[in-house]
């Protein structure tokens, strides 16, 4: 696949620009604008991604990040290939992507992240609270649940942890497609949105 530029200093590059999977989850554009929101990247930020799936979130944070350092983690390998190659499409040289399965890989990734995005993984809860132990003082952690089950587990961990500042919004979208002959507003798969600071 050709290189691609994004020339822009905001985020929001649209689906279509990234290499996918069948079966592997794509962070839709709308969605990815929220969860960066959350993630409050400096230049220099380094986070980790858990459950990077296709790869949107490792590609805007590192574009976001210039000087920071993104993890990916991926249990799969060949979802793995499929970030490298989105990561590779817009040159990015500061992410890593990590094959391995969380939480037991967590201990062995570096450096010490001030931001860790959550997307996926089993189970949910205990993975949050083992990234919590790694996050630097001062930094966010932002999970994303498409379940009330999930939303439920991550809540509960969210204040096992006592982060503070948390929040929770669940994104509600829709878009106009053309369908034969027609322009319907379609919905995006709604996603429960939690964030929070850890201060000590």
């Amino acid at each position: 696949m050709a290189a691609r530029n994004w020339p822009y200093v905001t985020p929001g590059i649209p689906d279509a620009y990234f290499e996918r999977l069948p079966g592997i989850p794509l962070t839709h554009r709308e969605t990815r604008l929220l969860v960066l929101a959350h993630l409050r990247l400096q230049a220099s930020s380094v986070l980790w991604d858990i459950g990077a799936g296709t790869g949107t979130i490792p590609v805007e944070a590192g574009l976001l990040s210039p000087q920071g350092q993104i993890v990916a983690v991926e249990r799969d390998e060949e979802v793995a290939g499929l970030i490298r190659r989105n990561c590779d499409q817009f040159g990015l040289k500061n992410v890593e992507i990590v094959v391995d399965e969380a939480p037991a890989c967590l201990a062995s990734l570096s450096p010490t992240p001030d931001r860790v995005c959550l997307e996926g993984g089993r189970p949910m809860k205990i993975i949050l609270e083992q990234a919590w132990e790694f996050l630097a003082p001062g930094g966010r952690i932002v999970a994303t649940a498409s379940s009330l089950e999930n939303l439920y587990a991550l809540s509960e961990a969210l204040a096992t942890v006592q982060a503070r500042s948390i929040e929770v919004v669940q994104s509600v979208i829709n878009r106009l497609e053309t369908r034969g002959g027609h322009q319907i507003f379609a919905a995006v798969e709604p996603i429960f949105i939690l964030s929070g600071e850890k201060f000590n």
